[in-house]
């Protein structure tokens, strides 16, 4: 029933009214959202803090630790980064939808603290070949970011690459994370990384047209490259969620696996089998570096880039 002295008409308009501005005030808060969306900006850190420059091994985005901006705050082209994964750096620098930076030497991988380099700061975290074994702590920190919802890129090399003459290389340390931390030690990630040193190759991508790694916005995946690296083996029967996106000549499913993906919990992993691809051939002196990013019979920068957004996501 309408009120004493409301006439039909008034009411109406009222509510016609009160409608129109329901309905733009909606509009505007879905195009705040979207453009909050939009404008997003993916968080990674990159590992320097496990041996990552030992020997020959220069695998830092820049020298200018942990913020590589420091180095030069809009790099131009890679040689602006001083480190052989300046490429990859300067890359996702120039997007404008990540930060970057690294954790230096001498420091320790933490979820939960205060410090900045704290992984709760971070959407993904870069291992490229470490060298020394993790610590107890580093591990339960590493195994929960990704539970968590955290991304993880494991990138090793051949074994008996133990640049620093510890007597543990990037196969075994990787392994060890997988297999022996208070998380969860059944094989969470469902692979485990083959104890080979294969010379050369170019492991070719699988026929996927959806998969975001080999067909994201960075480009599509059709090889990478070995130049003394291993694979990995997959067990699916552990985790369901691993797949082989990469493969060795001659190898399928279960086996010779060079890049693959999985998640734990609520987070994301990406395995690659040699730091070859990542190598962008420039560095610190005194150095001997290759470029595989940019070789020609591989789509490395792809393969890295594009891993690194989904993880990321």
């Amino acid at each position: 029933m309408l009120g004493l002295g409301k006439s039909p008409r008034r009411f109406t308009t009222a509510v016609t009214v009160f409608g129109l501005l329901a309905t733009g005030a909606a509009v505007q808060a879905s195009t705040a959202g979207s453009a909050a969306a939009a404008t997003t900006t993916h968080r990674v850190l990159f590992d320097n803090a496990h041996a990552e420059t030992a020997g020959n091994a220069d695998w830092i985005v820049s020298t200018s630790q942990p913020d590589p901006t420091g180095e030069d705050s809009s790099p131009s082209g890679e040689t602006d980064w001083t480190g052989a994964l300046s490429s990859w750096g300067v890359a996702l620098q120039q997007t404008g939808d990540y930060t970057l930076d690294t954790l230096p030497s001498g420091s320790g991988l933490t979820y939960g603290s205060s410090s900045a380099t704290d992984l709760s700061n971070f959407d993904t975290l870069v291992l490229p070949e470490p060298n020394t074994l993790f610590t107890t702590a580093e591990k339960t920190a590493i195994m929960n970011f990704v539970k968590n919802g955290g991304g993880l890129f494991m990138i090793s090399d051949h074994t008996g690459a133990d640049r620093n003459n510890d007597g543990e290389d990037a196969v075994e340390v990787l392994n060890d994370l997988m297999t022996n931390n208070s998380v969860d030690s059944t094989d969470p990630f469902g692979l485990s990384i083959d104890s080979l040193s294969i010379s050369s190759g170019y492991p070719a991508a699988i026929s996927d047209s959806v998969d975001p790694v080999l067909h994201g916005s960075f480009g599509t995946v059709t090889k990478s490259l070995i130049a003394s690296g291993t694979t990995a083996t997959l067990e699916p029967a552990d985790n369901s969620a691993v797949k082989g996106l990469l493969y060795r000549s001659g190898y399928s499913g279960t086996t010779g696996a060079f890049f693959a993906t999985s998640t734990f919990g609520s987070g994301k992993i990406a395995f690659w089998g040699d730091s070859s691809p990542i190598d962008d051939g420039t560095g610190q002196s005194g150095n001997t570096l290759y470029d595989g990013w940019n070789d020609t019979g591989a789509t490395n920068a792809a393969l890295a880039l594009n891993a690194t957004e989904w993880l990321s996501s």
